[in-house]
């Protein structure tokens, strides 16, 4: 293992060990310095890039105030993530309903034995969301990005099975997680995906935020194949807890690129209303990627499967 690779692993399991014992003011002030700091000289620039595109304007006139906001909304769900496996299911699932709206679409889905796709942006604190699927409607099945080194994969993959979630390695696994999903949702299970950042390179050409980008095709694919509805769920952050909203499925019958943009459509009108908490620094648009990027995902979406 790399020394980077090695103190990137440390640090995260410092992290999980120590954040949680702290007193909750204590954890709020130490996250905030972090996040305060790295707003300095204007933030991470593909973070005001991204934002450029919700307020339609160039990364230069986004707003140093918005910029603050939304590492301190990023800074606030790790510290959430870190003392998370310390904190009462039960209660937190009262909280997080007490305020959500669309809830009925998913008991609809689960009531008919369809199962359900519920799709997600990088916003909020979603593992919140599946704190409250595990106490209210049973253990949702998510799929994780595989990390380098294994040992950090391994650490995220034991901390979202502590919350009851199931999960299924992107790369890696000995039955694809295509296949795995299908499965799931056969069985009227719960399957959760984070929907708006291509990691693959082969994902569906959309217009979002009136950019041209690429989105997984998976969400659509999943329900068009099974049956299962595609729910759009959007979360953020409230000064008190969480915001929780689910939409009504998406039409999928008219195939994959119609739904998946459909979805990006969704997605922008969430952001739009809470774009402090759109926790995106990496590249979404094709205009922020490289040509070499470029090439590799034109190459992997020409490859026959």
């Amino acid at each position: 293992m790399n020394p980077k690779a090695r103190a990137w692993d440390l640090g995260y399991a410092a992290g999980w060990r120590l954040v949680r014992a702290l007193p909750q003011r204590w954890a709020i002030r130490m996250f905030d310095i972090a996040a305060d700091r790295a707003a300095r000289d204007g933030g991470p620039h593909q973070l005001r890039r991204n934002l450029a595109r919700v307020l339609s304007t160039v990364p230069e006139e986004v707003p140093d105030n918005l910029v603050h906001a939304s590492l301190r909304s990023y800074a606030r769900y790790w510290r959430e993530a870190f003392r998370l496996p310390s904190m009462n299911p039960v209660r937190l699932a009262e909280i997080i309903e007490s305020s959500a709206t669309g809830l009925e679409h998913i008991h609809e889905a689960v009531e008919r034995g369809r199962g359900a796709v519920l799709a997600l942006p990088h916003s909020g604190n979603w593992d919140m969301a599946g704190v409250w699927l595990v106490q209210r409607v049973g253990s949702p099945t998510v799929v994780a990005e595989r990390l380098n080194p294994e040992s950090l994969f391994r650490r995220f993959v034991r901390f979202r099975e502590s919350l009851g979630f199931e999960i299924v390695p992107l790369t890696g696994a000995a039955i694809p997680p295509f296949e795995q999903l299908i499965a799931r949702l056969r069985q009227g299970r719960i399957v959760g995906l984070l929907g708006e950042r291509d990691l693959s390179g082969t994902g569906v050409p959309v217009t979002f935020f009136g950019e041209p980008a690429r989105m997984p095709a998976g969400p659509a694919r999943l329900a068009i194949d099974t049956g299962a509805p595609l729910l759009p769920v959007h979360c953020w952050f409230t000064p008190e807890g969480w915001g929780f909203r689910v939409g009504t499925p998406i039409d999928t019958a008219c195939g994959v690129q119609h739904a998946t943009q459909a979805l990006a459509d969704r997605f922008a009108a969430g952001i739009a209303e809470h774009p402090a908490d759109w926790h995106m620094l990496q590249p979404v648009w094709t205009a922020d990627f490289t040509a070499g990027q470029l090439a590799r995902g034109h190459a992997r979406r020409n490859t026959p499967h």
